[in-house]
């Protein structure tokens, strides 16, 4: 049956004011110009969409250069739809901020967005370098070239992990990027072996990264937290000192959410000489 022409219209609509936030999260300021060309739409439309967002309070207009900005209210939304993870992020950031201090890199928390199965960025803690790794809360990244999206696949059942990899693309974003299905879940169950994920040059030129999985009261990933150096900076004589303070996060933060962190250290505490010199994960 097809769609009336009022529901099809309705979408429409829906997906100009979504291209309008979109555009003004990207480029921050944007004069209606700019809008209408990011929307693909008339300035007309552009205009009386943004003038509605203003009237809602999404939405708010520089006087002196007409440009257009969203206002805190958005990010009001988004902080209040996080109310439901509200322990996963104190129990998190208590952690994060343990190993921000002992590292000064960056430290990050991501979750399995299953729409899109990428990993969501939710949490940070910005390095106290000047050349660092930046992250944007909210972004979402491939889960196959992400140490955040290696540590969320690698506690899920293969079963789960084969479906979730079936309704992905796994593209080359760096020199390094796992591309072959069969070796990539080789490298989970290597990863779950050893109790942390790591990547590098797989998402990005320069970066290296490690992470742990928080679990659940059934040992099932929630949620991960990462560490992102610049290659260059990577310290080898400390590494034993990275992963000892990112599996004692991943033990403290699934323990409080209820999962025995006696398992998680039996699992992979001692496994790391084993593997350290075996690639990228």
């Amino acid at each position: 049956m097809a769609e009336s022409p009022s529901k099809t219209e309705n979408v429409a609509a829906a997906l100009k004011v979504f291209g309008v936030l979109e555009a003004l999260v990207e480029d921050r300021q944007a004069s209606l110009g700019e809008i209408a060309k990011h929307t693909m739409t008339s300035k007309a439309t552009a205009h009386r969409l943004l003038h509605t967002m203003v009237d809602l309070g999404y939405v708010e207009q520089d006087h002196e250069t007409e440009r257009f900005r969203l206002t805190l209210k958005l990010f009001s939304l988004g902080a209040r739809s996080l109310n439901g993870q509200s322990d996963l992020l104190r129990i998190a950031d208590r952690e994060m901020g343990r190993m921000s201090r002992a590292t000064g890199e960056s430290i990050n928390l991501g979750v399995l967005d299953d729409r899109e199965q990428k990993v969501a960025y939710i949490h940070k803690y910005d390095s106290a370098y000047g050349l660092s790794m930046q992250s944007t809360l909210g972004l979402r990244n491939p889960l196959h070239s992400t140490s955040l999206g290696k540590a969320l696949l690698a506690w899920r059942d293969d079963e789960e992990v084969r479906e979730r990899l079936g309704k992905m693309v796994l593209t080359q974003m760096a020199p390094r990027t796992i591309t072959d299905p069969e070796v990539l879940m080789a490298q989970l169950h290597e990863t779950r072996a050893r109790g942390y994920s790591e990547e590098i040059e797989e998402s990005e030129a320069g970066v290296r990264c490690m992470a742990v999985p928080i679990l659940d009261h059934i040992g099932k990933s929630v949620a991960a937290i990462s560490i992102a150096f610049p290659v260059f900076r990577f310290e080898e004589a400390r590494r034993h000192e990275y992963v000892a303070l990112l599996l004692s996060a991943s033990s403290a933060a699934s323990a409080a959410l209820g999962y025995s962190a006696s398992d998680l250290a039996k699992d992979g505490a001692v496994k790391d000489g084993a593997v350290k010199d075996g690639g990228s994960i």
